[in-house]
């Protein structure tokens, strides 16, 4: 199921739901893009279906990296504390018996 597309249900039978749209375009853009399509054995669709998917995957790996840096640092702030000042002497630790 590709990410473009929805689940929907009907009295038990499942099909799936796509959406239309529609796009302005410079002539010579459109062109040049399906030239690439051909040369990628694809649809103009297809690339454009492609890259709106990966734009909203980076998109949604983006926010949960976000979240889950705050989270991370919401459980450092929480485990914070202060050390007390030591109570040697750094030459007691080097003392030789």
């Amino acid at each position: 199921m590709h990410g473009s597309r929805r689940l929907a249900l009907n009295k038990g039978s499942t099909y799936y739901v796509g959406m239309n749209i529609t796009l302005s375009l410079d002539d010579k853009l459109v062109k040049e893009v399906r030239k690439i399509a051909v040369e990628r054995d694809t649809t103009l669709t297809r690339l454009v279906r492609d890259y709106l998917e990966k734009l909203a995957s980076e998109n949604a790996g983006s926010s949960r990296k976000r979240r889950e840096r705050e989270a991370l640092e919401r459980s450092f702030a929480k485990i914070q504390f202060e050390l007390p000042e030591p109570r040697w002497k750094r030459e007691d630790l080097h003392e030789r018996s």
